[in-house]
């Protein structure tokens, strides 16, 4: 493993700028750093003892046990490293026996979908860097990965923007891998949240390298520093011990609205950093010469999750022309209104599609914890009664009218099963998100919410030195459990909250009614108007969520949009269904988005073996979109796959292996029974 760093002059450079067309036959075309770039390290591996993909675990020792750390108090910046792609690898597929996992894919797959005896290992050159304004203040964490075998003839870059609140190898298994697989530099953005956790009891903070740091010694470097005086902090550490900030929540920047530019900011350093390394040098000696541009580079914006709907937003601001193509898994994205749209399923209209990410995450987040599988269900449910939000004689009754509720604000039938093991993801959603999108401070207490690790009672406690060491590795970027501090009692983990306004132990319901009146502007339970300073929050949330909204407008790209009907997470009525309709108003003919929707797949592929449903792992899908999109580009005679329904075939159970039986291929000319019909403005997906 070989490491340097690059330091660089800042010269602003949009490709197009940087002599794009030839004039004269001794124009050279320079190789400037964009910008918004910090310094950029590199760091090779040779795809034996280390590598892109894998970290040197392979195959296996991603599926093995968590690896652990000289010292555990001080682990390194190479074992974070391989902690942290081990962690994501596993968070976004399923590894369990008879997943798929090592015969369907998995580093040992190729490219052409063939098992071999190998580990998987990819050699190349990973370079890092952050995107920021010179204030330190955003500090976007930017990568990108060169394969060795990189093909210069027939060039190609993936973006793999990470999905959830994920650090930057938060797509190293989805778009990542697919993208190392085909030769591609692989683009990948943090898209400004990543762990970026900040401690106040010792006041630490992470390193772009996930080493921690104190505040003061960091300066700048640091992945994030709430915005708060010295006084503020101190303050703020004494009343609410244990307490932590993380990015994502409370950077005060709204980072979604931007998930779009850190994208295409990830493309400009692949195209920086592939010209560096293999453009010839300028006659001054200094600068590269450019040898890939958009004119000759095929990009393909991609990822999972908030990742794909950060590509979509991405292929939609594209200015520069850098995006060839889309193809997205799962998409987390929030269609704007627009010119007038349908959406039938079957022969049905659907109601409630285009929904907003915080409306239907503040519903879920009252319900799902009636249907959860816990013993405070029960509270839940009954204060849910007592306050005429639901109805029902007893719990069964109770929680059939909460999967009725959540059916008729969007969710589909097939989400009933999933229902219960989405509650802690969408309070997690709901919490975060609130304090991004109306751009609060951790110490604002909104709604009474904060963030801490807690004892198995839900008191919060310390992070542990080993704990905040590899939380780089270990968190997920949304860090601890939410906290109600207005608990009856005192602060706890929200599960064991009693609420005020009933005294009864429902969870914090009080809080999450909170959360829903930000999301609303009334109140849940009356109906009427917000209290003043509740009013001005709500609309502090409402502005932020109109920053995030997407146009639909994919300017004539090719687009492939996958997403598994069962998404309980983001349902498809709220997100690609929405999305196709209002591409079709906007684009309408010029149009060139195609929608698979696959039967039986949910947005948690990790979940495939785990939850009480048998559901097949989407990931397979990504990866055929992926394929077909590529064929496309080199080729536009080789047609984009239909838009379609895919009918896959469940396991009796979950001891049966998932073969290619189970998943069908996407069929180049669907029957009509299987057709997704995109006609003028009306989408109708068969039943």
């Amino acid at each position: 493993m070989a490491i340097r760093t690059i330091g660089l002059a800042l010269a602003s450079c949009a490709l197009a700028a940087c002599g794009a067309h030839h004039h004269h036959d001794d124009v050279e075309e320079l190789n400037l750093a964009p910008a918004f770039l910090g310094t950029i390290s590199a760091t090779s591996y040779d795809g034996q003892s280390d590598d892109l993909l894998t970290a040197g675990l392979g195959a296996s020792g991603l599926a093995g046990p968590t690896p652990a750390y000289a010292d555990p108090a001080r682990p390194t910046a190479s074992e974070l490293r391989r902690n942290a792609i081990y962690a994501n690898y596993r968070a976004v597929l399923d590894i369990a026996a008879n997943s798929g996992y090592g015969t369907l894919y998995g580093p040992n797959v190729d490219a052409a979908g063939s098992v071999t005896s190998g580990q998987g290992l990819v050699a190349g050159t990973e370079y890092l860097a952050y995107a920021d304004d010179g204030s330190g203040q955003q500090n976007v964490t930017l990568m990108v990965q060169v394969p060795a075998n990189f093909d210069p003839a027939q060039p190609c870059i993936v973006t793999a923007t990470s999905s959830g609140s994920r650090g930057v190898y938060g797509a190293i298994g989805s778009a990542g891998e697919w993208g190392l697989k085909n030769r591609c530099a692989v683009a990948y953005s943090d898209k400004g949240s990543g762990t970026g956790l900040y401690t106040f009891d010792d006041d630490s903070v992470n390193l772009q390298n996930g080493v921690r740091a104190t505040r003061v010694a960091a300066g700048k470097a640091a992945s994030f520093v709430p915005v708060l005086g010295d006084n503020e902090r101190a303050a703020y550490a004494a009343s609410f011990p244990a307490r932590v900030a993380f990015k994502h929540a409370h950077s005060q920047q709204n980072p979604e609205k931007d998930w779009g530019r850190m994208t295409l900011q990830a493309v400009e350093f692949a195209f920086y950093v592939l010209n560096q390394q293999y453009g010839v040098l300028a006659r001054d000696g200094q600068h590269h010469l450019l040898r890939f541009t958009p004119r000759n580079t095929l990009t393909i914006a991609s990822s999972i999750s908030n990742g794909g709907g950060a590509a979509l937003r991405a292929a939609e601001q594209d200015s520069k022309g850098l995006i060839s193509g889309v193809a997205v898994s799962e998409p987390q994205v929030q269609p704007a209104a627009g010119p007038a749209y349908t959406v039938r399923q079957g022969a049905a209209a659907v109601s409630g599609y285009g929904k907003a990410l915080f409306d239907y995450a503040t519903y879920a987040a009252l319900y799902q914890p009636c249907i959860a599988a816990s013993p405070a269900a029960a509270g839940r449910c009954t204060s849910l009664v007592a306050k005429g939000l639901l109805a029902g004689g007893d719990l069964a009754a109770q929680q059939a009218d909460a999967r009725a509720r959540l059916q008729a604000y969007g969710w589909l039938a097939d989400s009933d099963p999933l229902q219960a093991a989405h509650a802690g993801t969408n309070v997690l959603v709901a919490v975060t998100y609130a304090y991004a999108y109306g751009k609060f401070s951790v110490t604002d207490k909104l709604c009474g919410f904060s963030f801490a690790a807690t004892d198995a009672s839900g008191v919060p406690v310390a992070f542990t030195a080993a704990q905040r060491a590899s939380s780089f590795a270990s968190q997920n970027g949304i860090v601890g459990n939410v906290i109600y501090e207005d608990a009856v009692g005192g602060a706890v983990a929200y599960p064991f909250g009693v609420s005020p306004s009933s005294h009864l132990a429902d969870q914090s319901l009080d809080g999450f009614l909170c959360l829903r009146a930000l999301a609303t502007g009334v109140d849940p339970v009356s109906g009427n108007a917000l209290a003043p300073l509740l009013a001005v929050q709500s609309a502090r949330v409402k502005a932020g969520m109109a920053e995030v909204l997407a146009s639909a407008n994919l300017h004539g790209k090719p687009a492939i949009i996958v997403h598994g009907r069962s998404d309980t997470l983001i349902p498809v009525n709220f997100a690609s269904r929405a999305y196709l309709g209002l591409n079709a108003a906007v684009e309408g003919a010029v149009s060139q988005l195609r929608y698979i929707e696959v039967l039986n797949a949910n947005h948690f592929d990790s979940f495939t073996s785990a939850l009480p449903a048998n559901i097949v792992p989407l990931h397979v899908y990504l990866f055929r979109a992926l394929d077909a999109m590529l064929a496309h580009l080199r080729n536009p005679a080789q047609a984009l796959p239909p838009s379609q329904v895919v009918r896959t075939l469940v396991r009796s159970d979950n001891t049966t292996p998932i073969t290619l039986l189970n998943l069908p291929a996407l069929a180049t000319a669907p029957p009509l029974s299987d057709a997704i019909i995109v006609k003028g403005t009306s989408v109708t997906v068969p039943d």
